[in-house]
């Protein structure tokens, strides 16, 4: 979808949840002295200023990390969660933006190791410029201008036999939502063993309510399924009420993470600003 702009939603809500899942696997997966391979179908910019630009125009992220780092300044922040935001800072520090918000990129390159490769795709021009220009000197990282659901199979299984897949569509157009699906079976098709997580948004759209169901037939493999509903998903309603994650063969440290880190995010996101947790729910699956 060349005309969407990840900008637009930097640091919201459905970006807390995706991200603080990544850090915490990848945090995990790379304490092995043995290399992995990171693939994003759906790269984006790789990094955004919060205060200037897109980012700027709908302040979703003031609903987002704002809310989380404000909740966090008590007591009882789940380590998921900090270490979340820790990633957060690190970059910040790294770029010298003070409101920089790292996208997956940024925060998958700040964790991987020198052994380590990523592997980018983004086909908007723009976006790919960016993503190429922050990366243009890590030999760690490859861009690529293409279709990462109809690229990703070729990357795998990666030599190690270690990696993470991160597939994140903006689902504005009905195929995505088979696209996606088709990412995530060629992708444990060729790589079986390896972390495949999908983010998807919880909207009033039949392919958004078909799509957990038909994701979770793809395979038998272990899997997470967490969810976070910030309201109720009214019907014929535009907006999106909350996302969830599918997490094929996860890390094992990621169940209790995020077990820990969802009804927290709950309380601190959901509901009208000044009333945290209204109406929010969360869920968690195992499988």
């Amino acid at each position: 979808m060349l005309s969407y702009r990840h900008a637009f939603h930097a640091g919201n809500h459905a970006d807390a949840l995706k991200h603080l899942a990544l850090v915490d696997a990848l945090s995990y997966m790379t304490r092995k002295d043995k290399p992995i391979l990171y693939a994003d179908t759906h790269a984006g910019a790789g990094s955004y200023s919060l205060g200037e630009g897109y980012a700027a125009q709908n302040r979703e992220w003031a609903d987002g990390i704002a809310r989380i780092r404000e909740a966090a300044t008590g007591p009882g922040t789940p380590p998921a969660v900090a270490a979340y935001l820790a990633a957060v800072d690190s970059w910040r520090a790294r770029s010298g933006l003070a409101d920089a918000y790292p996208g997956s990129p940024a925060l998958a390159a700040s964790i991987l190791g020198r052994g380590d490769r990523a592997a980018l795709f983004e086909l908007h021009p723009a976006d790919h410029e960016a993503l190429a220009a922050l990366f243009a000197g890590d030999r760690r990282v490859r861009v690529l201008k293409a279709d990462g659901p109809a690229s990703i199979a070729a990357l795998l299984p990666p030599p190690s036999r270690r990696g993470l897949i991160l597939v994140d569509p903006s689902y504005e157009l009905a195929s995505d939502y088979d696209d996606a699906v088709a990412c995530v079976a060629a992708a444990l098709s060729r790589f079986e063993t390896g972390t495949v997580i999908i983010w998807y948004p919880i909207l009033d759209r039949a392919e958004a309510r078909a799509l957990p169901g038909r994701l979770q037939a793809l395979s038998s493999r272990p899997r997470l399924h967490a969810r976070l509903e910030l309201r109720e998903l009214l019907p014929g309603e535009r907006g999106m009420a909350g996302s969830g994650l599918l997490v094929f063969n996860p890390p094992w440290p990621l169940e209790a993470s995020l077990r820990a880190a969802l009804p927290w995010l709950a309380r601190a996101l959901g509901g009208p600003a000044g009333a945290p947790g209204t109406g929010s729910r969360w869920s968690l699956a195992s499988g």
